[in-house]
């Protein structure tokens, strides 16, 4: 039976008994679950759509892709998207963690060695498992262009995040072009968790940029359409519209590695269900609550910056997203060990306020946490003001 590192979150346990001490209660900045409403809009899409008798497809409805593909010209700077090459999941989470397997990267009889899976240094975990589920090699990095040319020959798969979970860094058109062009020379596939890309705030001009935008991607010589090839982007509509308990999200790119996705997914059964597509289709063809949902992050986010700063924390990146990377002021981050961000975790809880251990997101965490946007305005205001007192 495959062996895989026990939850992280689970030791969260004790910090989350001891804030709830606190006598006007804990308030959890711990994981970035929404709060808010889900959208009427998208309440009345899925109860329209609820008499749902038939098996759905697993390639997901025209209408939804066709929603998709729209979104992606309208918000993502991808014009010309074809509906045939995007594909509904069953949130992001799941294609994080099988991508690799359903790639069929892993242990090469007679190679020596595994196939490689690339990561960002501070990292979400799913990267690292889905690799290990897989029998596949992780490493991280933040400079693929520095390994040996053995390593890169190894590597089939190149995650990227931006923005970032954890650290709200925001990745460059000319950093991504770069690593399109390093994955088409060593023949591996990028894969753009862009999840938080709806979410900018200390971003030129908004611009997030996607691994599918012709900027980044480049264009066909002949027929001057977007070059796709090798590469998926990835995508939820938890963060912006507060899906996260529809599981609503898709991947789009490279039509032969949708195709191929599409027939796995078939055989194993991986389908999103109707009812749900057609609630994702009413979110992603709304764009007015979620501009609406941002300004409610970017108030939370003006409170909780100067009340953290108060308290003798030093904000990082934290461009875009819903999370403030954060460390203490005093610290030097080149010496900081894991007890260091424990050590804060733990004078968070005795505020009575939860945050994420920086340790989670792997050693270049070490001395970090991260808080969430996700609370309520209530629940904010309480945080900020055991901060500033």
């Amino acid at each position: 039976m495959l062996t895989l590192p026990e939850y992280p979150w689970d030791a969260m346990a004790p910090y989350l008994e001891q804030s709830r001490s606190h006598p006007d209660g804990a308030v959890n900045l711990s994981i970035g679950t929404p709060v808010d409403p889900t959208p009427e809009v998208v309440q009345r899409a899925l109860a329209g759509a609820a008499d749902a008798p038939g098996y759905p497809t697993t390639h997901g409805t025209l209408a939804l892709r066709e929603s998709i593909s729209g979104w992606f010209a309208r918000r993502r700077r991808v014009p010309d998207l074809d509906p045939e090459h995007i594909l509904p999941t069953v949130g992001s989470k799941e294609l994080v963690a099988w991508l690799p397997t359903l790639l069929g990267l892993g242990a090469r009889a007679g190679a020596g060695a595994a196939d490689v899976v690339l990561r960002p240094l501070v990292a979400y975990p799913t990267y690292d498992i889905g690799a290990q589920i897989a029998g596949a090699t992780p490493i991280a990095t933040d400079d693929p262009f520095s390994l040996d040319e053995e390593t890169l020959q190894r590597v089939k798969l190149i995650w990227i995040n931006s923005p970032s979970n954890p650290t709200g860094a925001v990745a460059s058109l000319e950093w991504m072009r770069s690593v399109v062009a390093l994955a088409r020379r060593i023949g591996a596939v990028v894969a753009s968790d862009e999840c938080y890309a709806e979410l900018p705030w200390e971003v030129d001009g908004d611009d997030v940029p996607s691994i599918l935008d012709p900027r980044v991607c480049g264009t066909d010589s002949e027929t001057g359409a977007s070059d796709h090839r090798g590469l998926l982007a990835v995508y939820s509509a938890s963060k912006q519209s507060n899906l996260a308990g529809y599981r609503a999200a898709f991947a789009a790119g490279c039509p032969e590695l949708i195709a191929g996705l599409v027939n796995t997914r078939k055989h194993a059964g991986m389908i999103v269900p109707a009812p749900i597509q057609a609630a994702l289709a009413a979110a992603l063809d709304d764009d007015a609550h979620v501009q609406a949902q941002r300004e409610v992050y970017r108030r939370r986010r003006d409170l909780m910056v100067p009340a953290l700063q108060a308290a003798g924390l030093q904000i990082e990146d934290s461009h875009a997203g819903l999370y403030l990377w954060c460390r203490s002021a005093e610290a030097d981050p080149a010496q900081a060990t894991a007890e260091d961000t424990w050590s804060l975790v733990r004078a968070m809880a005795e505020r009575g306020i939860v945050v994420g251990p920086g340790v989670f997101y792997g050693e270049h965490g070490n001395g970090y946490i991260r808080v969430a946007l996700t609370a309520t305005d209530e629940r904010i205001a309480a945080a900020v003001a055991r901060l500033m007192g």
